[in-house]
């Protein structure tokens, strides 16, 4: 591996796990537990919630195995970045920021037992009836109101999106995975 590339690989989970951690101090330095504030009309909040749950505060019952886990998962896409090694930056994206995303709510889910949320975006009520799709039938779904994230969790899902976007739409995605498995063989 080459310096700019190990640079590349680590300075961006850094980056995210920096931006994450120093916005939650920041979050528990200025606000008490349940602080709102306005920052853009009535689109945008800082409020300030712990979340023990897991990303946009879906619940779980034993946070103990969600813990591992998520140390699982990280040193998974670890490995993977390392043994991968493509040639295109792009490729290698989507993984570093959820690596740098769940590093920071891993630490605060060690350190506190919970993680710090405080973005707070009021995006319009979804509701969307059931449909029948050929023999399948949808639920209903409805979002009254969009659950309070923090960066970290942003950066997991950018990671994802970029993840599926690559994996859908570079057709050079596989047949450099492919290339680099057959390069260490």
């Amino acid at each position: 591996m080459d310096k700019s590339t190990f640079v590349k690989i680590t300075l961006v989970p850094g980056i995210a796990l920096v931006v994450d951690q120093f916005t939650k101090y920041l979050v528990k330095h200025y606000f008490a537990l349940g602080d709102s504030v306005s920052v853009l009309g009535d689109f945008l909040y800082l409020t300030y919630i712990e979340n023990h749950g897991i990303v946009f505060g879906i619940r779980v019952s034993f946070i103990p195995l969600l813990t591992v886990v998520s140390v699982i998962i990280t040193l998974v896409l670890g490995y993977y970045i390392y043994t991968v090694r493509a040639k295109r930056f792009v490729f290698l994206l989507p993984f570093l920021l959820i690596i740098g995303g769940a590093a920071g709510n891993l630490i605060d889910r060690i350190i506190s037992r919970g993680v710090v949320d405080f973005i707070d975006v009021n995006i319009p009520d979804i509701s969307i009836p059931s449909f029948n799709l050929l023999l399948f039938s949808t639920p209903p779904v409805e979002l009254i109101r969009w659950p309070v994230f923090n960066a970290a969790d942003a950066f997991i899902t950018i990671g994802m999106i970029l993840l599926f976007a690559v994996f859908y739409f570079d057709k050079d995605f596989h047949a450099e995975v492919e290339k680099s498995s057959e390069d260490k063989s």
